[in-house]
């Protein structure tokens, strides 16, 4: 692995591109893919959420690893535009998970409240 790839194989490369994606509001759809996606919309942001899921799951159940390593990258990035689009910072994603540490699944989902 290169001293690049080494730097960024931590979980605060989602910090960091969610920053970059933050960069291309307003961008030049021309010259960006994430300033097209945010041109096109919240509908079709949610949309491709959607579908690299499917395919994430897809790879999940053929188990490649290295194409579902893949497949879940295309998800985050598409789930980080997604937030970045309703103004989600990630801290508060990453507030919520901590929030959620050492509670079980069934308690958690038992304490939501009904919206």
């Amino acid at each position: 692995m290169g001293q690049e790839a080494t730097r960024q194989a931590d979980a605060t490369v989602l910090d960091r591109l969610y920053k970059v994606i933050e960069s291309r509001k307003g961008a030049d759809p021309a010259r960006s893919g994430t300033a097209r996606l945010f041109a096109k919309g919240t509908e079709k942001i949610a949309q491709k959420v959607g579908e690299e899921a499917v395919e994430t799951i897809i790879e999940g159940l053929k188990g490649k690893k290295k194409d579902l390593a893949s497949e879940s990258a295309d998800l985050l990035y598409h789930l980080l535009v997604l937030w970045a689009d309703r103004n989600l910072k990630p801290a508060e994603v990453w507030a919520t998970l901590s929030q959620r540490s050492g509670v079980s699944g069934i308690e958690e989902k038992k304490n939501r409240k009904e919206d």
